[in-house]
């Protein structure tokens, strides 16, 4: 793909002044619009935002690139932008990003990866950067790109007749060694030194997988970081990108062979066994974008240490930068990965189960309540086999968050055994077992994790030729033996703490669930999305398999609260907010009723001081409200779309309504008038 193919002249902005990342945003998204590449501009807009949540695509080295895929695009656009001043993006190397590409893609296409990749093998060149910047026109703009795609070519079309070139001489060097060998034995010699001995090298001295969250931007700039330097040092490279899109440009088997040493610059798991037995530096995708040079100099010396799948711990295996994770980082990293995986099926599972409950009959047989008519009946069997699976689920990934593939199956095994409650005296004397439910399943997965971990140390020191019985054998047998006599020998004490847990619960008073109430939902609106929100919906979720579901109905209430107030704000009290604030404003209403908090996180960066405290008295009224009235919820998503099966919808509504209208107010009297802010810029100026 060509860059210079997607450009004219009325799709460049030459030398803008927006004030902030939002009115820049808005300005790349108006040329979108006029080149006619949208047919919904705010529905194009809100993709951008929701893409810009994931994490920030400002890659960087002054350098902005803003993406999505949407069903408002009609076809792949790309449109640009010089800035006289850069704006705060957030980026990782904190500048401030003053050149700016946004890239518009239809849903089900993959054009914008095209477009990202070869944008980032072009803007990697720091001359082509500042030429770009120094543009006094659109035309002269295209012009420099075509110059740049022109030299990049040439680059290209250089390095594939160099690899060429080094194939051939190195399969050559092999005949000539290979007859080299053939006349020694011949003539017995073999006194000298063999000049097959002194084989040169030939193939590519470094290889290097490259790889970020979001398989984007980060990743090909970092590829092309890293050949550039590689040109520059004259060190053959190849690199290997882990991008959304699938593996471009893999390392052969021969690749890793005949490589020095290998570069693994990833913010993700990446397959690193293949490099068993080589020389593999493990480092942050940035330092591939800034520290490309020093990378292939430091992977070069000699102090690179080999790989050793076997010795690798766990999930860190592959992930640079993972190694560094404190203690407190890799176990908030196991359950959110536990967590994620649990969620489809408590979702499934729970709004199946409470469908079942809206089409019976509770008149027929009060005692089987959701399964006295057939429909029902079904659904409540489907539902609760997915809920089934909520915790064994649960207990299992956390386990494989910390030990990779082998911790999955004992971690499941665990996790069923806490929640069935099995212990040695209820399978020895016959008693009753006690679930230890959500905590239980929580500590199973942990337990199996580093339980599996001690056991790959604990073999390290077997002969190699045992290594392969390993994961299929030795893993999976010792680590289920031992989380099971664990989990039976503590089973007890977690039924226990699980019965307090849900008795608590269920004895609060009515000004206890309140307050409870109130203060989760309010969590969820103290950093929208970030450890607090989490913590609040874990709390949530693990409510449901309790049967307390009055708290998930409080938690997804208080999630839901903080966009819907900040789109009344911006209705109703226009002249707090700026032109960019006013015109997103009515998007929150979607992400509002969707449950998708981050819809605020925008208005929230701006102005923190006033929108946070605002958006946490709204949700904490909301939640309040929700659990005086005896709301409850079986699903742990959905937003207005699982209403139908809230308990008391109509009072659930009107918590939402209310806990809004203050957050609105608060931010109406919080925020003070941009007229009068400007005014007195002015006089103080």
């Amino acid at each position: 793909m060509k860059i210079a193919d997607l450009l004219i002249p009325s799709k460049i902005l030459i030398k803008a002044s927006p004030k902030d990342q939002n009115e820049a945003m808005d300005l790349l998204a108006q040329l979108q619009e006029t080149s006619g590449a949208l047919s919904d501009l705010e529905l194009y807009k809100k993709a951008l935002w929701e893409r810009e949540a994931k994490g920030t695509t400002s890659v960087g080295l002054g350098l902005a690139i803003p993406h999505a895929k949407s069903e408002a695009v009609k076809t792949v656009s790309l449109v640009a932008a010089t800035l006289v001043n850069g704006v705060d993006c957030k980026s990782r190397d904190g500048s401030l990003a003053d050149l700016w590409f946004m890239i518009a893609a239809p849903m089900g296409s993959e054009a914008h990866m095209d477009a990202m990749s070869a944008l980032m093998g072009l803007l990697m060149d720091q001359e082509l950067a500042a030429k770009l910047r120094s543009a006094e026109s659109p035309q002269a703009f295209i012009d420099f790109i075509i110059e740049g795609e022109k030299a990049k070519a040439i680059r290209d079309q250089e390095e594939e007749q160099e690899a060429a070139r080094r194939l051939a001489a190195k399969k050559a060097k092999e005949a000539e060694a290979a007859q080299q060998v053939a006349l020694e034995k011949a003539s017995a010699s073999g006194s000298e030194k063999s000049p097959s001995e002194e084989k040169a090298f030939e193939g590519y001295r470094i290889l290097a997988v490259t790889a970020c969250p979001t398989g984007i931007a980060h990743t090909y700039m970092a590829s092309a970081a890293l050949k550039n330097a590689g040109a520059k040092l004259k060190v053959p490279i190849k690199v290997e990108t882990n991008g959304s899109s699938g593996i471009e440009h893999p390392l052969t088997t021969e690749d890793i062979k005949e490589a020095e040493a290998i570069i693994v610059a990833a913010d993700k798991k990446v397959e690193t066994a293949r490099f068993n037995g080589k020389k593999v530096l493990f480092t942050k995708v940035a330092d591939g974008i800034h520290k490309p040079e020093e990378l292939i100099n430091t992977a070069l010396s000699g102090q690179v240490p080999i790989h050793n799948e076997e010795k690798s711990s766990g999930a860190a295996a592959g992930a640079a930068g993972e190694a560094q994770d404190s203690f407190g980082r890799t176990l908030y990293k196991a359950l959110m990965n536990g967590v994620s995986h649990m969620l489809p099926f408590v979702i499934g599972g729970g709004i199946l189960i409470a469908l079942a409950f809206l089409f019976d009959d509770y008149s027929i047989n009060p005692s089987s309540f959701g399964s006295n008519k057939p429909f029902p009946r079904i659904l409540n069997t489907i539902g609760g086999t997915a809920f089934s699976m909520m915790l064994p689920i649960l207990a299992g990934f956390i386990a494989m968050g910390l030990a990779d593939r082998p911790g999955l199956a004992p971690g499941m095994v665990g996790g069923i055994l806490a929640k069935d409650g099995l212990s040695f005296t209820s399978l020895i004397s016959g008693s009753a077992p006690v679930s230890g439910g959500f905590l239980a399943a929580l500590l199973a997965g942990f337990i199996a994790g580093y339980a599996v971990l001690a056991i790959k140390k604990l073999t390290d020191p077997l002969p190699k030729s045992l290594s392969g019985i390993k994961p299929v054998f030795i893993y999976p047998l010792f680590g289920t033996l031992v989380v099971g006599l664990i989990m039976l020998s503590i089973n007890p004490i977690m039924g226990l703490l699980n019965s307090a847990l849900t008795t608590g619960l269920n004895s609060m008073g009515s000004s206890s669930k309140i307050l409870l109430g109130c203060i989760l939902a309010g969590m969820m609106s103290i950093d929208m999305g970030g450890p607090f929100n989490k913590a609040a919906y874990v709390f949530g979720t693990a409510s449901i398999a309790s049967g307390n579901t009055d708290i998930m109905a409080a938690v997804m209430i208080g999630g839901m609260t903080p966009p819907i107030s900040i789109a009344l704000a911006t209705t109703f009290f226009k002249n707090k907010f700026n032109d960019v604030e006013r015109r997103s404003g009515p998007v929150n209403y979607i992400m509002g009723l969707c449950f998708i908090t981050e819809g605020a996180i925008p208005y929230a960066a701006a102005d923190p001081l006033r929108v946070i405290p605002s958006c946490i008295a709204g949700s904490a009224l909301a939640g309040g409200l929700s659990m005086a009235a005896g709301c409850t919820l079986m699903a742990p998503h959905g937003g207005i779309f699982v209403f139908p099966v809230v308990g008391k919808p109509l009072m659930y509504l009107l918590a939402l309504i209310l806990g809004s209208v203050l957050g609105m107010i608060l931010l109406a009297v919080l925020k003070k008038n941009l007229a009068a802010e400007s005014l007195a810029a002015n006089q103080s100026a």
